[in-house]
């Protein structure tokens, strides 16, 4: 008795699946050297989110007690909104970085300080 024949979207569904297999059966592992660089720009990546977030909020308030002539209340409150969206903006990073993270099978690992011994 013969199979019927699958339909197009079927046949894609299944070619997709055997190619990403063979993708995750013949890709490199990744190297301790490479996973230490792509932590690191990480985390430049979520200090250059605070550190400007904060530089770009001290900026606008200074600019509204200039032009408004309302020193200091535009400075602090630029510098306090530039910090809630700094944080914020760092915490999306982190979230987006956790989700990549688990797309890709990897499972974050604590790094033990030194004075904790392996």
């Amino acid at each position: 008795m013969s199979t019927p024949p699958e339909s197009r979207e079927e046949a894609i569904a299944r070619l997709n699946k055997s190619a990403s297999d063979l993708e995750a059966r013949t890709a490199p592992p990744l190297s301790h050297e490479l996973a230490g660089q792509r932590a690191a720009g990480q985390a430049w990546r979520i200090l250059a989110d605070l550190l400007g977030g904060v530089f770009v909020g001290l900026a606008l308030g200074l600019l509204l007690d200039r032009f408004a002539g309302t020193e200091p209340w535009g400075t602090i409150g630029g510098v306090l909104l530039g910090f809630a969206v700094s944080v914020w903006m760092a915490w999306r990073t982190s979230q987006r970085i956790m989700a990549e993270a688990k797309a890709s099978g990897e499972t974050p690992q604590a790094i033990p300080f030194e004075d904790e011994g392996v």
